[in-house]
């Protein structure tokens, strides 16, 4: 008769007595319990006494005979909602029902109105240093009881692509989530009058977790200490998670959410399954912490810009594994590793932005590597994209090109060594971007530019005080000094002696 109410169920459970029943309430949420009040080992008036002490009490409606109506009052005075005399009567049956889902919907949109703006409040508290007491004492009242927010963990994992099946489960209870899981792969072959039997297992998994999707780049989930385990072996079993200590009270969410993205970091490093806030980590002897420091330091971080685009893809590769390397082993720290990742994206678009034309979506991804479930899985997407674009940047500047270029510059430079040159000027003159000119350069002439820049203008020096009565500071201006002191400092560390000493030890040799 339920099933033929038009009244949409999921699930559908009979039991053959009251201990029964009792068993199942305890360990799942049920919506709806029709109960007799006659039945072996628990009676249906001591059932609903019993239950009274469950967190989850189900809307009742009582079944009774004619002579069981003195019973049937004893129950309402419990809180039955509903007593149907037997036999019972198919209207009357379905006229509760479509009252009774009317109810639970509504209150089912209630209580999804509220988790919401409950989700919302905890993602400002997470993201917000400057919570006012009056706002916490608000937050406090409203939803910590509510959210279950006495004993529990914070985890962290990279965000997930939400398809519209999995964003109307996820604000389920554990316990909801399986069972809805559950009723859409069994409702594909369920025949119409198919009735369903009580779960065989189920799982005691009563209590809330809270997800929220992409909290700066990372899936948060607030998860009670009972249940914690549970969601680790079961909702996340194929993440990488990253895990708060355990808090109470909502006072303590933005220091359980900062432990669990600092952790998540760490799993998607380490590539470990679940890494704990302060877990232990293995001693590191100090010269590999500085084997690290160079790899994320400077010179490394231009080399690997650099030598994109030319024919030592070899060395390109080595660059960047050694750099792997030392983060999965401890070497690098994820904040490191991360600033280091977001120093080579800006000066990869600042350096071949023309190169780079059409693949913002896939750079704007890879920037992002934490949003990857761990190190080899971002490590494989990002060296297939950098190889694919330094051989195609290759094809763009081949080295019989690139030399040619690099002439230029070098005739630019001797013509125009006076002036006021950089290398920002010289590279713009040739229309080459900066960084593959600073290397390019360095390749050709076996110097970089400030020096051999610096060798030109010493030379051109050295030749005017041999060879003219030109004062210094006359030499100094042409030869591209402004600042006369300057001209003489940079002269005597180059040659060994002052201009005016260079100068009488020529004429001494005459």
């Amino acid at each position: 008769m339920i099933q033929r109410s038009g009244v949409p169920v999921e699930v559908l459970m009979e039991c053959g007595n009251g201990e029964m029943a009792l068993e199942i309430l305890q360990s799942q949420k049920v919506d709806v319990m029709f109960t007799d009040i006659r039945m072996p080992k628990v009676n249906g008036i001591e059932l609903v006494q019993r239950m009274q002490e469950l967190p989850h009490k189900p809307i009742t409606i009582a079944i009774s005979g004619y002579a069981d109506f003195a019973y049937a009052v004893e129950m309402l005075r419990l809180g039955v909602r509903e007593y149907l005399l037997k036999p019972v009567e198919r209207e009357k049956l379905w006229d509760i029902l479509r009252k009774l889902e009317q109810e639970i919907t509504q209150k089912q949109e209630s209580s999804r109105t509220s988790r919401r703006l409950g989700r919302q409040q905890l993602k400002y508290l997470m993201l917000n240093g400057q919570i006012t007491e009056e706002e916490l004492h608000t937050m406090q009242s409203e939803y910590e009881s509510e959210l279950d927010l006495q004993s529990y963990y914070v985890y962290a994992t990279n965000p997930r692509e939400c398809t519209l099946r999995e964003y109307t489960l996820q604000e389920c209870t554990l316990q909801e989530r399986t069972l809805q899981e559950q009723t859409l792969q069994e409702q594909t072959l369920q025949e119409p009058d198919f009735q369903e039997s009580a779960p065989k297992e189920a799982a005691p998994m009563e209590d809330n977790y809270i997800y929220l999707h992409n909290v700066e780049g990372s899936d948060i989930y607030l998860v009670t200490e009972k249940n914690a385990e549970l969601l680790l072996k079961n909702e996340l079993v194929r993440e990488y998670v990253g895990t708060s200590t355990l808090h109470g009270g909502i006072r303590k969410l933005r220091e359980a959410y900062g432990e669990a993205v600092e952790a998540r970091g760490y799993a998607f490093c380490r590539e470990r399954k679940v890494y704990r806030f302060h877990e232990e980590e293995k001693q590191i002897p100090d010269n590999f912490y500085g084997q690290g420091k160079k790899l994320v330091g400077a010179e490394m971080k231009l080399q690997r810009v650099q030598l994109l685009g030319t024919d030592k893809t070899e060395e390109l590769t080595k660059a960047w594994n050694g750099l792997f390397y030392a983060v999965r082993n401890g070497w690098v720290s994820p904040p490191e590793f991360a600033e280091c990742i977001g120093d080579f994206f800006r000066e990869m678009r600042k350096t071949y932005r023309n190169a780079l034309t059409g693949e913002e979506g896939k750079l704007e991804r890879l920037a992002e590597p934490f949003g990857f479930p761990a190190l080899s899985a971002w490590q494989t997407e990002f060296m297939d994209w950098l190889l694919a674009f330094h051989e195609r940047l290759g094809s763009q500047f081949d080295t019989n090109r690139n030399q040619k270029k690099i002439r230029l510059a070098v005739d630019y430079i001797r013509e125009n060594y006076g002036r006021d040159l950089n290398m920002a000027v010289v590279s713009n003159h040739i229309s080459m971007n900066y960084s593959l000119f600073s290397y390019l350069f360095k390749e050709y002439t076996g110097s970089n530019f400030v020096n051999y820049l610096k060798g030109i203008r010493m030379e051109e020096a050295k030749k005017l005080l041999a060879g003219t009565d030109m004062r210094i500071m006359e030499i100094s201006a042409r030869v591209g000094y402004e600042n006369e002191k300057h001209f003489m400092k940079t002269f005597k560390a180059s040659c060994g002696v002052s201009p005016s000493e260079y100068r009488k030890n020529v004429k001494t040799d005459e």
